[in-house]
């Protein structure tokens, strides 16, 4: 077991080089609560509704601001100031996927200005190095944090083997802005050459395909429980969407806050059973 899956939230982000990471890992271990809400709705009101509810119990909120039919620029003033309100980072999982250039261009500018609000974004690694370089003369001068996708919870996916090594690979080239990966396990040493030391690397593994009730859906999705991501994957944040929301139109206020401290109790309690 890595330094990293023994030492507490508090330790790992007195020493976390990078300002989003450090100060996602103060939000976790002050609201004792490693819960990731990924907010997959499409209209401005219930996406803020989502929010504001289960706010207190998230150390993260997780966006698709493009998904949102009727978005201005006010939606994202209500999401920073919920930020504030319920102390929780903003994690805009755009997915970038492009040429450096292209990606800088992004990740600053357009509608979104995603790099204006968003603590951590995250990239496939299938261009190279250069998309990382290139979302960092943008992110990097903000404090921003990048994660870059390693692994995924779907059926079939490809980012496997090889794939996931050389994305280790690229994160450690690139430390200072790379915080971590999504994945479904940690990547302590993955790609790693003998003679690398990687003893004190610290990357935050986030993880989707997280539920209690179900262990997968119709389009692939697989889950696993807390228990298997945190304490027996050590991974670090359980993503949750769906399971605490519901598919259904509008929400209910009393069952998404159930669900919500059920998830944030569940994702706590295997992570005190991971530190023992």
């Amino acid at each position: 077991m890595s330094s990293s899956q023994t030492q507490t939230y508090a330790q790992r982000a007195a020493k976390h080089p990078n300002p989003s990471a450090k100060a996602l890992l103060d939000t976790i271990e002050r609201k004792k609560s490693n819960l990731c809400v990924s907010v997959d709705v499409t209209k401005g009101d219930e996406f803020l509704n989502v929010i504001d509810v289960v706010g207190p119990y998230v150390c993260l909120i997780k966006t698709h601001v493009d998904i949102i039919e009727d978005f201005e620029t006010s939606l994202i003033e209500k999401l920073q100031a919920l930020s504030a309100k319920h102390d929780f980072l903003i994690f805009e999982d755009r997915k970038f996927a492009d040429i450096g250039n292209t990606v800088a261009l992004q990740y600053s500018s357009g509608v979104h200005k995603i790099a204006t609000w968003s603590h951590i974004t995250n990239a496939h690694p299938v261009p190279g190095p250069s998309i990382v370089t290139g979302l960092a003369s943008v992110g990097k001068p903000l404090g921003r944090g990048l994660l870059l996708l390693a692994e995924m919870s779907t059926k079939g996916s490809l980012a496997t083997g090889t794939y996931t090594e050389e994305a280790v690979r690229m994160a450690r080239a690139h430390s200072d802005f790379v915080i971590g990966f999504i994945a479904q396990r940690r990547m302590d040493g993955v790609g790693a050459s003998a003679a690398q030391s990687v003893v004190d690397e610290d990357f935050l593994i986030l993880t989707p395909g997280v539920g209690l009730d179900s262990r997968g859906d119709s389009m692939g999705q697989q889950y696993r429980t807390p228990k298997e991501v945190v304490t027996e994957s050590g991974c670090d944040v359980i993503i949750v969407g769906r399971g605490i929301y519901g598919t259904g139109n509008g929400i209910d206020i009393q069952a998404v806050q159930t669900q919500a401290e059920r998830y944030r109790a569940a994702g706590w309690a295997a992570y005190l059973d991971r530190i023992g």
